[in-house]
């Protein structure tokens, strides 16, 4: 795994997006079209539930396909990209925390965490050796052999960050990750996620906890798919200059 500095990692960019879903006769706007250029750092994503926080999120992911407009990593238009080529593009790009864990039951923590290795290549002993290494930073080398159902909540919401951060990517989204935890665990985990934004990555974190918020260096509200940057709406063409990187 290549060491890039912060300034050269693709930058994750939104032009003009939307999304919209059919309701019988009716079409339900759930994201209104906006631009934005997500600079690196800890950006929180807030607003109530319903608002469009997931779908935003799902859509930076390349899970789900605006109705409008693109997003766009570095120069690659993320939807451009075939099912398998987006799936490819993601393993090598993103990292991802989602609130229910989405660990695979039958492989040990361990397991979990050399997971998205396995899938790049990558040599047994090297995965290994930073799954070990990630697993002993979230405080659980000593339950890396240890099925999903045999850790608790908060245990198994580490593992699940140890594997989105085993192969540094560029681009970490988090849904809610603190949601389920003790304020200690989720002190733990809030300071894994910041270390990457400070080393330059892109951490887009969906958050109902006024107080992880304030800790982010950039804030988005949504409300009623609406987008505002810090209160102010994002413009569709406010940002639209914007050079991708």
């Amino acid at each position: 795994m290549t060491e890039l500095p912060g300034s050269q990692l693709p930058r994750i960019h939104t032009d003009g997006v939307s999304r919209t879903y059919p309701s019988g006769d009716a079409q339900v706007t759930a994201l209104h079209p906006f631009t934005h250029a997500f600079p690196p750092g800890l950006t929180a994503v807030v607003g109530p539930s319903g608002s469009g926080k997931s779908t935003l999120l799902n859509l930076l992911a390349g899970f789900d396909t605006p109705t409008s407009g693109r997003v766009t990593v570095g120069d690659t238009d993320l939807h451009a990209l075939g099912e398998a080529e987006r799936a490819d593009f993601r393993l090598a790009h993103y990292g991802f925390v989602f609130q229910n864990h989405n660990l695979v039951s039958i492989l040990s923590a361990q397991e979990n965490v050399e997971f998205p290795l396995t899938l790049a290549g990558i040599a047994p002993r090297q995965r290994r050796e930073r799954a070990r290494a990630l697993l002993a930073q979230v405080g659980l080398e000593k339950r890396a052999a240890h099925l999903p159902h045999q850790l608790s909540g908060g245990e198994a919401q580490r593992v699940a960050l140890a594997r989105a951060l085993v192969r540094d990517p560029a681009i970490l989204l988090a849904d809610e990750p603190t949601g389920n935890l003790d304020s200690h665990t989720g002190e733990r985990v809030l300071e894994l996620l910041t270390a990457p934004a400070r080393a330059g990555r892109t951490v887009i974190l969906i958050t109902h906890d006024r107080e992880v918020a304030a800790l982010a260096d950039h804030t988005l509200r949504v409300k009623d798919g609406e987008v505002m940057v810090e209160g102010a709406k994002v413009a569709v063409s406010s940002l639209s200059s914007v050079p991708l990187s």
